[in-house]
């Protein structure tokens, strides 16, 4: 029943004009649509809303990710427009400059991935990957 569905990631915000600012401001992204209490954006092969929510966001896993062709030069850009990476230094985990080389990976995308991960300003965990090919 799923398996022709769109897939969309929605992500809580407790207050969206700033979780809007944030998306435009430090990751050059506006949204496609507005509704009251909601944003949705939209990019080459998926989408995700962020809405107003009550809740908390455990930000102890990623909760979007995006995959790019040259990891090294977006989080260069993402810096320079203010966004804090993590640091990771744990068994199997550690970055170095804010990136992480990962070992192993789905096969049709290769044999391994780099990551990066960073908060946006609702506390959500954002990663970014570019696998390595073999």
């Amino acid at each position: 029943m799923l398996r022709n569905a769109k897939v969309a990631t929605r992500l809580p915000a407790k207050d969206l004009d700033r979780a809007r600012a944030f998306y435009s401001e430090k990751l050059g992204l506006e949204p496609t649509e507005q509704r009251e209490g909601g944003l949705r954006y939209a990019g080459a092969t998926g989408e995700f809303a962020i809405f107003v929510s009550a809740g908390t966001q455990s930000g102890t896993h990623t909760q979007m990710g995006w995959e790019v062709e040259d990891i090294e030069a977006t989080v260069r850009e993402l810096r320079a427009r203010g966004v804090a990476f993590e640091e990771y230094d744990l068994p199997g985990l550690k970055t170095v400059d804010g990136i992480a080389e990962i070992t192993g990976n789905y096969p049709s995308k290769g044999i391994g991935e780099r990551g990066a991960w960073f908060r946006d300003s609702e506390g959500n965990l954002l990663g970014i990957g570019q696998p390595v090919r073999s």
